[in-house]
């Protein structure tokens, strides 16, 4: 949603308590909230941030613009988790209270150091005419939740780069402490830069060079770099905004993406022999993806079910934007499997064979199997004549998803299908609906496809139109 600048960077503390009484008002009249996703209690949710374990508990911050659905004055929102599953907000917010970020704490990361967390953020900092000065800051968190920002910057613009340089990402190899963070070139191609934490000191960093990730540099932007360790490959997932279609078929106005690789140069920096690039979601809304190396040896990743610059139906109640589940990351057979954390099944309330019904809560997962020799299409969300249509064709090697029969349409310009490739033989399929939203997972992680639809009174029902699909619904609620 569009809305002015003036109102879009208006100060916490000029929003009247009777704005913000009416903003949640607004907000609570929507029928489409979710039951088991996170989603901000007003406003713009986007990128997730710090995601980390700290102090015994799993930690997702999230940014948030709380007065609409739009892109403003950024703050990050902190919740707090003990299984991955369950998340509760803690009060706790990062504020754009300080001369590094007094225009939006942008997206970063968090570890943990000692007995407190270190967070690094892009602060984003506009001069009189404007200008944006993007700076890589820092703060630490105490296990009260007290949040101490540096009053240095820690990374500044490089010359090389334009204002697009920003979304910090902190991981370690050999216990030595990095950054990998998203950039613009002079000549608007995007890339990522390394930096090196000197003697694993946060407050001193020097820069390793631009990344070599195998990339042909066809997009304009890098944005949320993340360089994660999975099953011993690094993995670099990433939101190349612009990418050329020849590199990379995508239907969404940005690609989320990921290459797997067999290491990692740190002093080049390279990632050496890159895979190609590859769809990180399949569906309509995934982006900015964030994940972390757990002490546990688990690797986690979560992200926006969402997109820049995309109106969506709950812009009417004065918000927009949600988490996916947590999942674990592993590399199976050269492929990246996503799937989500087990304590998911602790939210099963009641099992039902799959079958065709009227009426459901619109929150429950599907565990079902569809033989290598079918052609399965069914309907959920469906009212008795249309709905959220999946089509299952192991034969032709496609699953389908079609949301153009499913209440209120929206992005019409980015097509109303999306289809992953499936194997020539039985297909497993998880699927989690929310309310308004649904993950499909293929074979146990081997794809996935995200979005949201927003239906209107009585499209809740489940609805088999042909072909052979056996398997258990689980209510949720």
């Amino acid at each position: 949603m569009n809305l002015p600048t003036k109102i879009r960077y208006r100060r916490y503390e000029d929003w009247s308590d009777e704005e913000k009484q009416n903003i949640q008002k607004k907000v609570s009249a929507s029928p489409w909230h979710a039951i088991y996703h996170v989603e901000p209690k007003t406003g713009l949710l986007n990128d997730p941030n710090g995601f980390c374990f700290f102090d015994g508990r799993y930690h997702l911050f999230y940014q948030n613009w709380p007065f609409g659905p739009a892109h403003g004055l950024k703050s990050w929102v902190d919740t707090v988790s003990d299984d991955l599953v369950h998340f509760t907000e803690t009060g706790i917010k990062l504020l754009p209270d300080h001369k590094n970020d007094f225009q939006g704490a942008y997206t970063g990361s968090a570890v943990q150091i000692g007995d407190r967390l270190f967070i690094m953020y892009t602060g984003n900092v506009r001069d009189e005419n404007w200008v944006r000065h993007p700076k890589q800051v820092g703060a630490w968190m105490d296990k009260d939740g007290k949040i101490e920002k540096f009053e240095d910057v820690l990374i500044e613009q490089p010359k090389d780069v334009t204002e697009h340089f920003r979304d910090p990402m902190l991981f370690q190899v050999d216990g030595q402490l990095f950054a990998i963070i998203g950039a613009q070139s002079l000549d608007k191609k995007g890339f990522t830069k390394i930096y090196r934490a000197q003697d694993n000191d946060v407050h001193h960093w020097v820069e390793v060079g631009n990344l070599d990730d195998g990339g042909q540099r066809t997009e304009y932007m890098d944005e949320c770099p993340n360089l994660l360790f999975v099953d011993g490959h690094p993995v670099l997932i990433y939101s190349p905004q612009g990418l050329d279609q020849k590199e990379l078929q995508y239907r969404n106005i940005y690609p989320n993406a990921y290459r797997i690789c067999k290491a990692f140069d740190t002093k080049k920096p390279a990632l050496i022999e890159p895979s190609e690039i590859r769809n990180f979601d399949y569906g309509f809304e995934t982006y900015a993806t964030q994940g972390f190396n757990a002490p546990n040896g688990k690797v986690y990743a979560v992200s926006w079910i969402g997109l820049p610059d995309i109106d969506s139906p709950t812009d009417a109640y004065d918000y927009q934007g949600a988490m996916t589940l947590v999942k674990e990351l592993s590399v199976k057979d050269g492929k990246l499997i996503q799937y989500p954390v087990p304590a998911m099944k602790t939210l099963r309330k009641a099992e039902h064979p799959f079958a065709s019904v009227s009426e459901t809560s619109n929150a429950y997962e599907l565990e079902l199997k569809i033989p290598a020799e079918e052609t399965a299409v069914f309907n959920l969300f469906d009212d008795g004549q249309n709905g959220l249509r999946i089509t299952v064709d192991p034969k032709a090697g496609a699953l389908t998803v079609d949301r153009s029969q499913i209440g209120e349409q929206y992005a019409l310009e980015y097509g109303t299908s999306r289809t992953c490739p499936l194997a020539h033989e039985e297909t497993t399929l998880n699927i989690f609906v929310d309310r308004s939203i649904f993950e499909i997972y293929v074979n146990k992680g081997e794809a996935a496809l995200t979005g949201r639809v927003f239906p209107t009174k009585g499209q809740s029902g489940i609805r088999v139109l042909s072909g052979t699909v056996a398997g258990t619904r689980f209510d949720f609620k």
